[in-house]
């Protein structure tokens, strides 16, 4: 069984209304992007806000100048790579995959541990710097603009989220088209257009990232509960989204 915001009321006028009004701003977005710097690059977990955005960007007269890519941390869940080649068959399309170094993820564990992240916030912070932020840094590199499925209403580290800003930490322009839709409205977009999901959303995963970071929600709670649940709300980033840069793994 899914969880209840999963299956919107796609009777509901209104809410169809919304939707493709929503739909429309974030293609604007999207197209203003282009416009503005040409190519752009798309980071995708493979979430459902993240299928949304590839869905945009697949159907529209740009696809090919916004350019996807996922960040293989090395200990994603098996449905994360199963859901990415269901999406480049069902898309006709290819995302670049980015993994970390081996150096850097082998000084991570010398020094915390295997799964030392569960028992500070500087160890999580260093395994995440090393499995997605400085993988990142080379899929941003020479880029003048990246594209981001990121909400207002996932946390309260992005209720202060514009659709466009100045990314100061990675120095490039961030453009996040789906920076006011609701759950709802992502679910309901999902349904009208039959996107491909996550099968983890099923068993009540509304986040999913890094399998021993991610676990599912019970009906009522936050949906971001359940991304590293053993922290406080309030620093549960991985430091992609950081305003300031996370410099934590040694060399």
């Amino acid at each position: 069984m899914s969880h209840p915001y999963m299956h919107p009321n796609l009777d509901d006028p209104q809410l169809r209304e919304q939707v493709q009004a929503k739909r429309a701003s974030a293609l604007r977005l999207l197209e203003e992007a282009v416009a503005e710097w040409g190519n752009v690059v798309f980071a995708s977990s493979l979430g459902a806000e993240d299928q949304v955005v590839i869905d945009l960007v697949a159907k529209s007269p740009f696809r090919d100048q916004v350019a996807p890519f996922v960040l293989d941390t090395g200990r994603l869940p098996e449905e994360t790579y199963a859901t990415l080649a269901k999406t480049e068959a069902h898309y006709g399309l290819r995302f670049a995959v980015y993994a970390p170094e081996a150096a850097d993820v082998e000084r991570v564990v010398r020094r915390y541990g295997i799964n030392g992240f569960y028992h500070s916030l500087e160890a999580r912070h260093a395994c995440c710097e090393a499995r997605k932020v400085l993988p990142l840094k080379r899929a941003l590199a020479g880029q003048k603009a990246w594209v981001t499925g990121l909400r207002r209403q996932q946390n309260v580290t992005r209720a202060q989220l514009e659709p466009k800003a100045w990314d100061e930490a990675h120095g490039l322009w961030k453009i996040s088209p789906l920076w006011d839709w609701t759950h709802e409205e992502v679910w309901a977009y999902i349904r009208l257009y039959q996107v491909p999901y996550h099968p983890l959303h099923d068993a009540f995963y509304p986040s999913i990232g890094c399998a021993p970071c991610t676990r599912a929600v019970a009906v009522g709670e936050d949906p971001r509960a359940g991304r590293w649940w053993w922290e406080h709300a309030e620093t549960r980033e991985c430091g992609l989204h950081r305003r300031d840069p996370v410099a934590v793994v040694e060399r």
